[in-house]
């Protein structure tokens, strides 16, 4: 993505993280899957992490922490080691050039004796020049482990205490005050992301990722584009964080068995052509899927059935009319953050091409507000019952939606 690429955009209504960290990995395994120089694989992930800067600040984004080198990373050759130090110093450069222009405050995170000294000084430098800059922030984590900050934050804790300077006890709110993060607005991890497919934080900001969403990705990082990014805060925006406490959004409460067989009836009148027992029906079906009042159900239940219908028919511009109208109403009364009008294509979409289970996947995601990973349960459960239904199965749909319903309830309630 150059300067003049445009910019990433998110939905309305789309939750943006505060805070994310991003811990890239892969960059060698992704240079030897091509067959060149591990080296050229660090070059990559230095080129794509520009663009990941730029998306997020297009995004909204305020705070992106990017981990460039770990305390456990000196094990690596002195010619790898050489190779990133000299690489770092241009990344700096590189981010120093935007961020002036576009308000970021750049921060290291990490120890500054062990980093070589013209690294440290081009460090110093770019945080000096960046540091009135308040609209973003950018952490460049060198030589740095979590555990490693709490130990530096606790050893200057006590040195404070010793001189005369501190006489607070230690708790949590005096302990972020000695942490790298100290003087950030937003020094807590809202989406901890990691490329590669490996399924772990190796030390970066622990203390402050405590309460973080994991986003586990399995292409290489030289590969995790903008694109991959808005994906990922996509996927966040779809999830519900309770932070140990109770879910504030309103529970569905319908029965499974009951929504089930409403469901294989009201497929069997729309293959059979029964039109005006359709309609009571999906009246039926949408009041106790969705807990509509009687008013409401009648609105949201004639508009599913004229959408079935139109979709049948192949009028798929009235049929996402009324499949919009009726998301409406879902929307309005169970407050989900959903966009009527992206629900209500994505649905013909999928009538029009066939469902696949991962676009059952990303439908049922995207509707309800949970991850991608939360939702492949319940849609497979879907594309099963969907398959016994165009198969005209009705028995062994019913099983397989019933299970569905019960599975969706499990997550969403």
């Amino acid at each position: 993505m150059s300067k003049s690429d445009p910019k990433i955009a998110l939905p309305p209504g789309t939750k943006v993280p505060d805070h994310i960290m991003i811990i890239p990995d892969g960059n060698r395994r992704w240079a030897r899957a091509r067959g060149l120089d591990t080296l050229e694989g660090h070059r990559a992930g230095f080129e794509i992490t520009t663009k990941l800067a730029r998306a997020a600040r297009d995004m909204g984004i305020h705070t992106l922490s990017l981990w460039g080198f770990s305390t456990e990373n000196w094990d690596r050759t002195e010619r790898e080691i050489s190779y990133l130090m000299k690489l770092y110093e241009k990344l700096v450069d590189r981010h120093l050039a935007e961020a002036k222009k576009d308000g970021v405050r750049i921060i290291h995170l990490g120890r500054k004796d062990r980093l070589p000294k013209s690294l440290i000084a081009r460090i110093a430098d770019a945080e000096k020049q960046t540091y009135s800059n308040t609209k973003y922030v950018l952490n460049i984590c060198l030589d740095y482990g979590g555990r490693d900050d709490m130990a530096r934050a606790v050893n200057k804790y006590s040195q404070a205490h010793i001189e005369g300077r501190e006489s607070r006890p230690m708790d949590e709110k005096v302990m972020m005050e000695y942490l790298d993060t100290h003087d950030q607005p937003y020094p807590y991890v809202d989406l901890a992301i990691r490329t590669s497919g490996e399924q772990r934080v190796s030390g970066l900001l622990l203390w402050q990722a405590a309460y973080a969403e994991m986003y586990w990705e399995i292409d290489h990082f030289p590969d995790f584009g903008p694109e991959k990014l808005k994906q990922a805060v996509l996927d966040y925006s779809r999830r519900r964080r309770r932070f140990g406490g109770n879910d504030i959004e309103e529970h569905l409460k319908f029965n499974p068995k009951v929504v089930a067989d409403l469901e294989v009836r009201w497929r069997h009148q729309l293959a059979i052509g029964g039109d005006e027992r359709l309609r009571d029906l999906a009246i039926r079906y949408v009041k106790e899927h969705y807990g509509l009042s009687k008013e409401l159900a009648k609105e949201a239940g004639i508009g599913m059935a004229k959408a079935l219908v139109y979709g049948k028919h192949k009028d798929w511009l009235k049929a996402k009319d009324a499949l919009e109208g009726l998301y409406e109403i879902v929307q309005k009364t169970l407050k989900l953050a959903f966009e009527p009008k992206v629900i209500a294509n994505f649905e013909i979409n999928l009538w029009r091409q066939g469902g696949t289970e991962a676009n059952l996947r990303q439908l049922l995601a995207e509707k309800f507000r949970v991850s991608d990973l939360q939702a492949s349960k319940t849609a497979h459960l879907a594309y099963l019952a969907n398959t016994e239904l165009d198969n005209s199965n009705w028995e062994k749909a019913k099983w397989y939606l019933e299970r569905f319903y019960q599975s969706l309830k499990e997550r969403v309630a």
